[in-house]
């Protein structure tokens, strides 16, 4: 694992932005460029900083998405794309309608609306499947430490699958809503933690104090369902990128650790 530690959240946007363009850029000019790159991506308020630095590059010519593929994490159960809290409208107002050279039929969201969730579920780890798998997914954590809506207690297993949204996370995202955690959908549908760490590369977004002890769950705490980010420390290819004040609950070897091996690494 490494955990790659920005003093802010503008650099560790920034930081992130760059290690997919250059992924990217490897990809188009190596030996699978005939393939497309497999990108997976989050919602929330972590990676908005990350897509405006994309945004940014792809108008200056810096990145092409023009043979990106796209796999979101999730979606809510319930809510049409046109609503402007569906994670379809959040993804469009935030990267896709801003690129450049993003084909819209390479943009890959489970659908909220779907009469059959389960099958919905099924034909999306299909979809990943046909293409080889991910080759870079994105993500953020919550404050409880979950991937995607993979609440504690997710097996570290699981696929991507209808999740009930706790309390506790309904009440998180009920300032989109109102501030009204009733108007938050109760549930929704996510890719599984075992989704995301079949990726050859996991990148996952910390940031902001609140967010201190799902780090040190992440980086130092024993390897549990309680802490589903915890399954990151079992993946060879797991890249953290965190600000200055989520590490506040991290140990102070762990942190001058890894300060003093990414002074030897590069991007």
């Amino acid at each position: 694992m490494r955990v790659v530690i920005q003093d802010n959240y503008e650099k560790m946007c920034v930081w992130a932005a760059n290690y997919i363009k250059m992924r990217v850029g490897e990809h188009n000019n190596g030996p699978e460029k005939d393939r497309p790159f497999v990108l997976g991506l989050p919602t929330g308020s972590s990676p908005i900083g990350v897509y405006k630095e994309l945004v940014r590059m792809n108008k200056a010519g810096e990145i092409s998405f023009a043979n990106v593929v796209t796999f979101n994490m999730d979606e809510y159960l319930g809510l049409p794309r046109e609503h402007d809290q569906s994670y379809w409208y959040f993804m469009h107002d935030n990267l896709f309608n801003h690129l450049v050279d993003m084909k819209p039929e390479n943009i890959n969201i489970l659908n909220g609306m779907t009469d059959d969730p389960v099958k919905e579920c099924e034909e999306y780890e299909k979809k990943i499947a046909s293409y080889g798998g991910i080759d870079l997914f994105m993500g953020g954590i919550g404050v409880d430490g979950h991937i995607a809506f993979n609440e504690p207690y997710t097996s570290l297993a699981s696929r991507t699958g209808v999740r009930d949204l706790t309390s506790d996370t309904r009440i998180v995202n009920s300032r989109f809503f109102g501030n009204n955690p009733e108007a938050v959908p109760a549930q929704a549908l996510s890719v599984g933690v075992g989704t995301v760490t079949d990726s050859k590369e996991v990148l996952i977004l910390i940031n902001g104090h609140n967010k201190a002890r799902a780090l040190a769950a992440t980086v130092e705490g024993a390897v549990s369902s309680k802490w589903t980010c915890s399954a990151l420390q079992m993946h060879n290819g797991a890249i953290i990128a965190c600000d200055e004040p989520a590490c506040g609950e991290l140990t102070v070897d762990t942190y001058k650790y890894f300060l003093d091996i990414e002074k030897k690494e590069r991007l």
